[in-house]
């Protein structure tokens, strides 16, 4: 509860004074790749804060994944793993949004579910023609699939959401990143470690998630927690952000 408790305090702190990126750009540092500009662009005001007001049952979950399937597994696949046969054309290709769900909060995703691709050059539709309640029970769905609690339609086909299919496309994107020479072998070994961790800790903290502060303010603090827990060191961090850089400004991170 102390090292959660000094997470919030920094994440508020962060909120109330560092540096906002300016709307629909990346966050000082990434690069100006697409995934990154779009994970750490400023939400809107008017979406900024919001979180979900629609339980996650049996009922919300039914709606989510008629209407998931209806509206966006053409691209985005039937499991959410961003391997529908509607994408396979398209640049950006669609996000593996079971994946992706796990780690934004509330207001990011209803903001782009509303907005679509809106500013970030990609084809993705809007979808405000929809009711509140219709969006956020989308967004309980997608949730659900990168947690693995439902099972997925099989209309438009796609894998169902693995982590040992992610981890497989990270392996891959690191291993032509040695390749290419953008970063060594030791480093695609240590971004691996702290990926990891980050994406584990952010996923079994929601309400760090679902705090005020943006993107970029969260993935800092949860560092700074993965540093006191003593997970990882504050030279693996700081590192981890240096080739998170290199993997963005090469445009391997799509």
């Amino acid at each position: 509860m102390k090292r959660l408790a000094s997470v919030l305090a920094l994440l508020l702190f962060l909120s109330a004074c560092g540096p906002q990126p300016a709307e629909n750009s990346a966050a000082p540092g990434m690069g100006g790749n697409g995934m990154m500009a779009r994970h750490h662009a400023k939400i809107p005001e008017n979406y900024a804060g919001l979180t979900n007001p629609v339980t996650s049952d049996e009922a919300s979950l039914e709606r989510g994944k008629t209407l998931y399937t209806t509206n966006c597994a053409s691209c985005h696949g039937d499991g959410g793993m961003g391997d529908g046969p509607a994408g396979a054309a398209l640049d950006p290709v669609p996000a593996a949004v079971a994946h992706t769900s796990q780690m934004m909060a509330d207001d990011y995703l209803f903001w782009r579910i509303s907005e679509g691709g809106a500013g970030f050059s990609t084809t993705m539709p809007g979808w405000k023609a929809l009711d509140e309640q219709s969006r956020w029970d989308m967004i309980n769905y997608l949730r659900a699939l990168g947690a693995g609690t439902v099972t997925p339609g099989q209309g438009m086909g796609g894998a169902a959401y693995d982590h040992e299919i992610q981890a497989a496309r990270q392996a891959e994107m690191l291993a032509e990143a040695v390749k290419q020479g953008v970063i060594s072998q030791d480093e695609a070994e240590a971004f691996k470690l702290v990926h990891d961790a980050l994406e584990k800790y952010q996923i079994e903290h929601p309400e760090i998630r679902n705090s005020s502060a943006n993107a970029t303010e969260r993935e800092t603090a949860a560092l700074a927690a993965l540093v006191e827990a003593k997970a990882i060191t504050q030279v693996q961090a700081d590192g981890f952000r240096e080739i998170h850089d290199k993997l963005g400004t090469a445009g391997l991170m799509p």
